[in-house]
């Protein structure tokens, strides 16, 4: 995935509200971007840290023309945008460096499932069960792992449930965390932050719910899923 427009540099003053971050442009302008992660970006919001942003048009339909990309933490920067990982997965299925996911016909995102939910990417092929695809940001680092969540999580619980029951229902299932940080090389639950989500992933591994964990190559151009990350055996 190639950016449209310069990622532009700039320094965090403080992320709040969730969904808003106040950041001064290396060039000294001040100002508000969009911060697309309702997590508590824990480890990826300090104060002064350097950060990248791309910036709109201006055709007056959006109320802020800035969103927050990436910020550096821990020695690289580290893709804090959580609406880019299903355009990434879907551009490596179609490139097929998800090897699981190779030989489907058909993909289709944001597709209505199980009780009032919606799945990120549905994959059909012939003689081949539908496979329902949850895509989750993994971000947090802590020691060598990556890790999800970094808060709790209720709505990724009741996605793993669905999941559960589209395996049940003769469909496959498959939870992809993407890593959007070139630092890692393991990913594992944190089961500290949210037990019952840990609990339910192992319930649904053992349901027949398949996880996978694929990380990022990233620079002021470009974001791309370039390699598979080992997911710990304790949380597969």
């Amino acid at each position: 995935m190639h950016f449209l427009s310069p990622l532009i540099p700039g320094r965090l003053i403080k992320r709040y509200n969730r969904f808003l971050a106040d950041i001064q442009l290396d060039s000294g302008e001040k100002i508000i971007a969009h911060c697309p992660n309702s997590g508590a970006m824990m480890g990826v919001k300090t104060p002064g840290s350097p950060v990248l942003v791309t910036r709109h048009p201006d055709d007056g339909k959006r109320k802020l023309l800035y969103t927050l990309e990436f910020v550096f933490a821990d020695g690289v920067f580290v893709g804090v945008n959580t609406f880019r990982p299903n355009a990434l997965v879907e551009e490596a299925i179609q490139q097929e460096t998800i090897a699981e996911l190779k030989g489907y016909e058909s993909l289709t995102r944001e597709v209505r499932y199980g009780q009032n939910s919606r799945i990120d990417i549905l994959l059909k092929g012939e003689d081949l069960p539908n496979c329902y695809v949850e895509v989750k940001n993994a971000q947090l680092k802590r020691d060598v792992c990556v890790e999800f969540p970094d808060s709790v999580t209720a709505r990724g619980t009741k996605h793993l449930l669905e999941l559960m029951q589209m395996v049940k229902d003769g469909h496959r299932a498959v939870v992809i965390y993407v890593a959007q940080r070139m630092d890692v090389s393991q990913f594992c639950l944190a089961s500290d932050i949210d037990p019952t989500y840990a609990k339910t992933a192992e319930a649904a591994s053992k349901a027949g719910v398949e996880f996978l964990c694929y990380g990022c190559e990233l620079d002021a151009d470009k974001i791309i899923i370039n390699r598979q990350i080992t997911i710990l055996e304790a949380n597969k």
